[in-house]
């Protein structure tokens, strides 16, 4: 029996001499265990002028689902209209596959779901601006981890979201409020034109969104479901819609 195949967006660092184009272990675990899916990484392979060097509609042609992770690094604020402070890590070539390929997934009715970096990507895509260190902003809370606690701790529930009323999430989940765990520095400014705010936290920041006028199922969560999703509630009712519409384009496709 067939399975999906989802495209996880990489990104890239520099080993010695050497670019790897890479993705964290736990987002191709989550596609295997929550979904019962195939994970496939998609390179961002860009030329000497750092423009996306692969044709994302025939990638997407075959792919039944596309998930964006996390990362360490930011997206680069030109392309929201800001400038970056001086030493904040970036990965020019993940922007570049990732802002091509958001538009392109909803154009072609991919499913698609971002996490935390791919949740700011998905704003950004849509025309929406960052906050580049919320922790220095007054109106927020510190929604950063603390890299010295143990991992289970580090991505243990933080702080409580709100569900908006009648919203993708509180239809998948069946409430109107529940804790997530918190693991960045960057949050929305602007929300992205046409998006629809999904949650929000005890502190006023947007915390998922979603493009309603999607002819798929698409998601974008600034926290991370991938850890414990088989196990927690709310994490396992996001990977299971998930599946369900990947597993549809899946179906539909073996139909032509």
């Amino acid at each position: 029996m067939s399975k999906p195949l989802i495209g996880l967006v990489c990104e890239v660092n520099q080993d010695g001499l050497h670019p790897y184009h890479r993705v964290s272990e736990k987002y191709a675990r989550a596609v295997v265990d929550a979904m019962g899916a195939v994970p496939v990484l998609i390179p961002a392979l860009t030329n000497a002028d750092n423009q996306l060097d692969m044709d994302i509609d025939a990638l997407l042609t075959h792919l039944h689902g596309v998930l964006l992770p996390g990362g360490y690094s930011n997206v680069e604020p030109h392309h929201y209209g800001a400038v970056s402070r001086a030493g904040t890590q970036h990965d020019k070539a993940r922007d570049s596959l990732a802002l091509a390929l958001i538009p392109a997934a909803i154009k072609q009715g991919v499913p698609l779901l971002a996490i935390c970096r791919g949740f700011q990507e998905m704003n950004v895509a849509y025309g929406g601006s960052l906050h580049q260190h919320v922790q220095e902003l007054d109106c927020y809370n510190d929604h950063r981890e603390n890299k010295a606690d143990a991992i289970e701790i580090q991505y243990g529930h933080s702080h409580s979201v709100t569900l908006a009323n009648d919203g993708l999430l509180q239809q998948l989940f069946g409430m109107s409020e529940v804790r997530v765990n918190s693991l960045h520095g960057q949050g929305v400014h602007q929300v992205g034109k046409g998006l629809r705010v999904e949650a929000m936290s005890e502190d006023g920041l947007v915390e998922a969104i979603t493009d309603p006028n999607s002819q798929t199922f698409n998601l974008a969560v600034q926290w991370h479901p991938e850890y414990q999703a088989t196990n927690d509630d709310l994490y396992q009712s996001i990977f299971s819609a998930f599946a369900s519409a990947c597993n549809g384009r899946l179906q539909s496709q073996g139909s032509r």
